[in-house]
């Protein structure tokens, strides 16, 4: 059983690096991509630890395709990311900075007695809009994290701020040209109709999409056949993962996702290792 899909507290998860390694070793993970949103900060913590089992380089980047946001994970399974591609990493997370400060500004404007040092203590260097929500709980504004994103944080909600994201052909090129793989990040998000999904993916593989991600705590069995499917007609890499954030997402369990959904063969990793580099 591997997990190519997970998150710590370097962005929006509740377990240290530490934390899910030793969880990961607990319930016989295999092999571990830590995908972090926007850093790398995850995986190299977790990588000084000399974990006992195979660790993967990856991370996830919201990017805009379309005018939507895509999630495009990159995995750096034939060597570590190019200084280059880490310096362009540390201008997405400037960005991410930036829009941050104007969140909090905008939560104040409404009223709510929050401050940016509060939202840091929750997200450390880089926070998101989940420890957003958690302080929003705490403080009795919202009455859930849903709600605060529902009534504030999400695209409809009244303090919502957009970021900056990268289109995703430059975050697919930018992945490529920093010695990782792509591949499209839950795309049941995209679409539930498969016809649709079958459609960006074709656009998307011709803008150098390098792999799908078939296996997903939110996929259902048909949809997991179809984009196997999928893969196979656009010549793409197949990846998978749980999508664990701990305590932000409980009803996901590492490795195993969503009432068990997942049993992900290490030979998808074996397969994505063999994928050149485009």
């Amino acid at each position: 059983m591997i997990d190519l899909h997970t998150h710590t507290t370097s962005s929006d998860g509740t377990l240290s690096s530490g934390e899910l390694l030793h969880l990961a070793i607990r319930t016989g993970v295999q092999a571990l991509a830590i995908t972090d949103h926007d850093t790398f900060s995850g995986y190299d913590q977790a990588k000084a630890q000399n974990p006992d089992l195979e660790l993967v380089c990856g991370i996830e980047l919201s990017t805009k395709y379309q005018d939507k946001t895509v999630h495009l994970l990159g995995y750096f399974v034939h060597g570590e990311p190019t200084a280059a591609f880490r310096e362009w990493i540390a201008y997405l997370q400037a960005n991410r900075h930036e829009r941050n400060k104007k969140l909090v500004a905008k939560l104040q404007s409404a009223g709510m007695n929050i401050t940016f040092e509060e939202v840091s203590q929750r997200g450390g260097s880089l926070p998101g809009r989940p420890h957003f929500a958690a302080l929003l709980v705490e403080k009795g504004i919202a009455a859930s994290i849903q709600e605060a994103f529902d009534l504030y944080l999400d695209e409809q909600g009244s303090c919502y701020v957009p970021r900056e994201e990268p289109s995703f052909q430059e975050a697919v090129k930018q992945m490529a040209a920093g010695g990782g793989i792509s591949s499209l990040a839950h795309p049941v998000r995209i679409s539930r109709n498969l016809q649709v999904v079958q459609e960006h993916v074709a656009e998307m593989q011709a803008l150098g999409l390098r792999a799908i991600e078939v296996y997903h705590s939110d996929h259902s069995a048909e949809e997991m056949s179809f984009y196997l499917s999928l893969a196979g007609r656009y010549a793409l890499g197949i990846t998978g993962g749980s999508d664990f954030h701990g305590d932000n997402k409980p009803t996901i369990a590492l490795g195993t996702g969503k009432n068990r959904n997942l049993n992900i063969e290490r030979s998808v990793l074996e397969n994505l290792q063999r994928l050149p580099l485009a």
